[in-house]
């Protein structure tokens, strides 16, 4: 049977046509936009091809009728899931159909049969976190567990760290409910030998061709398929048998191909209860390789490589940091992590011992770190799953490059295969990165490579070619684990030869004639290097304006921009920091990695003229809250919040500054008169009407409260004045606190007075107004009034900086400023210096403390609980620790810290009639409900004011700053 290949676009119906077909017949979203084809043009991968459009399904049925009305304009048809493939799987010249949004539940549970049906979307984290009540989780434990779909896992064929105790997707999905090119649905599953209870003559026809291709090409198969567990290269035709097969084995690692997967039946394990990992540290890279094949006799559920690189790159990355200083010991040239797990506790102690011993005898004693601490190992895996974007966070254009990462060969061979691969990269002029699945000879091993250079892209054939020689060579497998797609299709004819290669063929016409799943995928593929498929295509290149911030660290704001490696970190849905705005709404658009693709797009012109200041990239970074999660949470870096300010700084120089962003960013000049005009200003939230007047001509909702203008704001007279002896502290008195919470500062003063400190409140020079960071102007993009601002409160605290005076502040938003943009407006020793004695109130406190000067004396209060809410800026700046540990300090108080994201209100954010309903919805994610269950005799702890106006405007209480906090508990 011949493939027709889809017709060009240039003979296709228009886009416009179709998309308007799809609009009238399909519930969910339909994205034809320039925008949202360039967002989902790229995955994890080193291509970009722009789809013909995007839907986004919000029923089964809108997957049924996008098939129906594609097929029949001969428009090919492109599953997608996390968007995180490495091969170039979830790319393509296609009608894009993202299942991840909406079709990502759980459609039927049997707990005593161990088994699920679910919904392609249904990420595995979430589905684990479903599971995790009953004892149960689903095993094929990937590294993209936070994003990865369980539809694009089965498409994958996707292994993960423990799959020589739980094998790959193959041998863990049960059944699969698919929809064919041509709208019939079947049920692949178990097919008996004699066929009995297949009445579906479609489903029947294909079970007797693909078993008549399986029994014809069976001595084939044995001869050319590797003899490894880590296969998944082509379709699973060694998985048909007369005797009795299962046909969703099939559909398995099929890359969306054959069939759209529409429900997924999964085998189910018990949570092994007991876990023990030891971190065995080696001198060479050779002696760890060749030692797994030892290890791996003693019954471990996982050994996984981390090599010098990992160690090293993660230590840079502020996430990481103390966890791999805490794992590894001095200098190692490479680590396997070992782990035992099983019901018997004591059991698994005793292979930790035997392990020890093991590698005494192979000559490394003393060379094992003991983790029995559940907590300590979590943090250990969290290090090692965030292996690729650990290495892609090398900065430049040379990157760690996916092509023959994942080649799997014998464990009698690695060290040999590993060393002379190593000797390949060195006679083309580069280095490799290793990681990953030690246990089953499957390295993530990834040569540092310019994609923008046609010399590195020669380079990467010649390695290519060499490299999958030598895997043939060693009777191995060029695709262990992460697929074909793009990469590696082209190579199936040297690894299975012609005759397996045309099965493939017969394989993929069976079921899908006329080429309309995923095409050039596994069958038919392009050249891996043809550059036009590219996302650094010939003749790339990008144009950027003067920045207004530094950008020198990244190699400019476009090598900021390309940090982003497209691996998806940031869908993840747990409640963290990373990414608020995207958790709320579900869309690529609203995510790190959606703007950042967008950016990209817009700076190298593929978004047309002007786009870098266009409307539509404005929408595209409007949901942006600036919380910096991205600054701690993604390996590669990518600050988006820093980008947002540098796009806005340009946009508003195009189009000008609304009244609304005026009254945003002023807010630090006027509030002097504000104040002194507080029972005029707050009249907006007690005279009926002028919350509507205010929407309708500013645009700030009428459903919020506005913040209350104090009629007693915090003055810079009220400061200690006592002896000069005492150690010096400054106080950073902010705009916020000053004139809406002065009870704050107020109880910060009398703490720090309390605690022994001599407080200096320095103010602008030449004026009582205090000193003020310039947050307002940075969010609302005036770059060059923050200049002017940040260069008065430098000037200000130049003197007791110079003096080594810690700079106090209780606003994080403002704080962290001092510590974060100050060094993008003013790069050089003076914001260096500064950045380091910049301290919040709490992390002061604490520093204070572990060093034994913190004197002050605190008595019980009437509180016995205190619900911890915090800032997104103290969570990406890791000092949740701080505030949680001052306020453990009130004698008898019990802290529980909300596991929350974003609050939702985010400075103006919230306030703003067009946010409100999303700010409302990242509020309602974890924090509203969780401080609606707090008992009523709780306090609520908050120490940034946009986050205490939330939870006032959500459910009526109040929360206190930990500075409250600490003046209530006072002794006399």
């Amino acid at each position: 049977m011949t493939s027709v290949a889809p017709k060009p676009l240039s003979t296709r119906i228009g886009d416009s046509r179709l998309a308007a077909r799809l609009q009238a017949e399909l519930e969910g979203d339909v994205l034809f936009d320039a925008a949202s084809r360039g967002r989902y043009s790229t995955d994890a991968s080193i291509y970009q091809i722009e789809p013909i459009g995007v839907v986004v399904p919000k029923t089964e049925r809108d997957i049924l009728r996008a098939i129906h009305v594609s097929a029949g304009e001969g428009v090919p048809i492109l599953p997608r899931g996390g968007g995180t493939s490495q091969c170039g799987q979830t790319v393509g010249e296609a009608l894009v159909i993202d299942t991840s949004k909406h079709l990502n539940k759980v459609v039927a549970f049997e707990p005593e049969a161990r088994r699920i049906t679910v919904q392609p979307g249904i990420v595995l984290d979430q589905l684990n976190k479903f599971l995790k009540p009953h004892g149960l989780f689903f095993p094929v434990d990937v590294s993209t567990s936070s994003r990865a779909t369980i539809g694009g896992m089965a498409a994958n064929n996707s292994c993960g760290a423990r799959s020589i105790r739980y094998g790959n997707m193959v041998h863990n999905v049960h059944a699969i409910d698919a929809v064919l090119a041509n709208g019939t649905e079947c049920r692949f599953g178990d097919v008996p030998a004699n066929l009995d209870g297949i009445d579906d003559p479609t489903y029947l026809d294909l079970i007797q061709r693909m078993r008549a291709l399986g029994a014809r090409e069976a001595e084939e198969i044995a001869a050319r398929f590797p003899k490894l567990l880590r296969r998944v290269g082509g379709y699973n035709i060694e998985t048909i048998s007369p005797q009795g097969h299962n046909m969703a084995h099939l559909l398995v690692g099929s890359e969306g191909t054959l069939g759209f997967f529409r429900q997924i039946e999964l085998d189910l394990q018990p949570i092994p209860p007991n876990k023990v990992l030891g971190v065995c540290h080696f001198p060479t890279f050779y002696q760890a390789m060749d030692t797994t094949r030892h290890i791996v006799k003693l019954g471990p559920s996982a050994v996984e490589l981390v090599d010098r690189t990992m160690i090293d790159l993660a230590r840079e990355i502020d996430a990481f940091r103390a966890t791999t200083d805490r794992f590894v010991r001095g200098e190692p040239e490479a680590l396997l992590l070992v782990e035992f797990a099983g019901e018997d506790g004591a059991e698994q102690h005793k292979k930790l011992n035997r392990l020890i011993q093991l590698l005494a005898d192979h000559g490394f004693p003393d060379s094992v770190l003991e983790a029995t601490d559940p907590a300590f190992q979590s943090d250990i895996w969290e290090v090692r799953k965030a292996g690729l974007n650990i290495m892609m966070s090398m900065k430049g254009d040379g990157k760690p490059v996916s092509f023959i990462e994942d080649c799997a060969v014998a464990l009698e061979d690695l060290a040999e295969y590993t060393d002379r691969l190593t000797n390949v990269f060195k006679k083309h002029g580069t280095h490799g990165t290793w990681y990953a699945h030690a246990s089953v000879g499957t390295l993530h091993v990834r040569p540092v490579l310019n994609m923008k250079s046609g010399t590195d892209i020669r380079k990467m054939r010649a390695i290519a070619e060499e490299a999958f020689a030598m895997v043939r060579e060693y009777k191995g497998s060029h695709s262990g684990e992460h697929g074909d797609g793009l990469v590696r299709s082209e190579f199936h004819e040297p690894m299975f030869g012609s005759r397996i290669v045309r099965a493939f063929e017969e394989v993929k016409d069976t079921f899908d004639p006329d080429g309309v799943f995923n095409p050039g995928k596994i069958v038919r593929p392009s050249k891996m290097d043809d550059r036009s498929l590219f996302r650094y295509k010939p003749g790339y290149e990008t144009s950027v304006p003067r920045t207004a911030l530094d950008w020198s660290d990244w190699g400019g704001f476009a090598g900021a921009v390309e940090m982003c490696n497209n691996n998806g970190a940031c869908r993840k849905a747990d409640a963290a920091v990373m990414c608020p705005s995207y958790r709320a709404t579900g869309d690529e658009k609203d995510l790190t990695r959606g703007r950042a693709n967008t950016l990209r797009l817009a700076i190298s012109g593929q978004l047309g003229p002007h786009a870098f200041t266009s409307d539509d990239l404005y929408d595209t970074l409007d949901l942006c809250v600036g919380c910096k999660g991205c600054k701690r949470e993604c390996p590669t870096g990518v600050d988006m919040a820093r980008m947002k300010i540098e796009f806005l700084h340009h946009y508003r120089h195009r189009h000008g500054v609304p009244v609304k962003e005026k009254l945003i960013a002023y807010l630090p000049r006027y509030a002097p008169v504000a104040a002194k005009l507080h029972f005029l200003v707050n009249l907006r939230d007690r005279i009926p009407g002028l919350a509507f007047l205010s929407e309708a001509l500013l645009g700030f909702s009428r459903k919020r409260t506005l913040p209350t203008w104090s009629a007693r704001p915090f003055k810079a007279a009220q400061k200690n004045n006592g002896v000069t002896n005492k150690p010096e502290v400054v106080l950073l008195a902010d705009t916020f606190n000053t004139y809406f919470e002065p009870e704050n500062l107020r109880a910060a003063l009398r703490v720090l007075d309390a605690a022994g400190y001599r407080v200096h409140v320095p103010t602008m020079e030449n004026t009582r107004r205090p000193l003020c960071c310039g947050r307002t102007y940075l969010a609302t993009g005036l770059v060059d009034k923050a200049k002017e601002t940040a260069r008065a409160t430098l000037d200000a605290l130049k003197p007791f900086i110079e003096r080594g005076v810690p700079v106090v502040g209780l606003e994080p938003s403002c704080l962290f400023t001092l510590r974060d943009e100050y060094l993008a407006l003013f790069p050089g020793a003076e914001t260096i210096a500064l950045a380091g004695k910049a301290k919040l109130f709490e992390e002061f406190l604490a520093e204070e403390h572990a060093a034994g000067r913190l004197t002050v004396n605190l008595k019980p209060i009437a509180h016995k609980k205190a619900l911890l809410h915090g800032h997104c800026h103290q969570k990406a700046f890791a000092a949740m620790g701080a505030v949680e540990q001052v306020l453990s300090l009130v004698p008898e108080l019990t802290v529980e810290t909300v596991a929350s994201s974003c609050c939702g209100m985010a400075g103006a954010f919230g306030f703003e009639a067009d946010h409100y309903e999303v700010s409302m919805k990242m509020a309602e994610l974890s924090l509203l409900p969780a401080v609606r269950d707090a008992p009523d005799d709780a306090l609520i702890v908050a120490d940034g004011t946009s986050c205490r106006h939330q939870i006032h405007d959500g459910v009526a209480r109040e929360a206190l700053h930990v500075a409250r906090v600490l003046d209530m508990a006072l002794a006399p």
